[in-house]
């Protein structure tokens, strides 16, 4: 468990303290990382960048609690995700497609592991996961999303809706069965 006492031995350059910090949050943030960049080599070098940012500038940065130092870091972690997907112009956005709703029943979706949700989530193209990701899982509103990719907040929402849209036809495909009682 990380301490303010950690944070702050970190911040002196304490290379112990930095591998503390290290361990504990690896696996989290790569799993954040995965969320936005699919591949698991990119993944490795966004949370290794990630790492090199975080501790190059913990010296300059106050913090009176955890919390605030672990959303600081997970914004770093996000951040060089998106700046990986912009070099790689990863981000297009998809135009609308025909597109079918369908019933879906709960005992399907209670039947979904973690790791099947994470999967469905990571087959998405990248515009839609990355917008999913930012709104559902991390809680950016659309304005400030629109912003960090450079979108307008409209094409937000519409990236939104057609992810979920597609999440929904992804579950429904697990279980064709229930395809058939689509709503018109």
């Amino acid at each position: 468990m990380i301490t303010l006492a950690i944070i702050y031995a970190a911040q002196q350059q304490d290379a112990y303290a930095q591998r503390q910090i290290f361990d504990c949050y690896g696996r989290i943030l790569f799993r954040l990382a995965k969320r936005y960049l699919a591949d698991v080599p990119k993944t490795e070098d966004a949370v290794s960048e990630s790492f090199y940012i975080i501790f190059k500038k913990l010296g300059n940065c106050q913090f009176e609690a955890v919390p605030p130092f672990e959303l600081w870091i997970k914004k770093i972690v996000v951040n060089e995700c998106l700046h990986i997907l912009r070099k790689e112009k990863r981000m297009e956005l998809l135009t609308e497609q025909d597109q079918e709703n369908y019933a879906i029943d709960t005992d399907t979706i209670e039947h979904l592991t973690a790791e099947e949700i994470f999967k469905l989530i990571e087959s998405l193209p990248a515009g839609y996961r990355t917008v999913f990701n930012l709104y559902e899982i991390e809680g950016y509103p659309h304005a400030e999303i629109a912003q960090m990719l450079g979108i307008s907040a409209g094409t937000s929402k519409s990236q939104l809706s057609k992810a979920k849209n597609m999440l929904q036809r992804k579950v429904i495909e697990l279980d064709p069965a229930y395809a058939k009682r689509k709503i018109v």
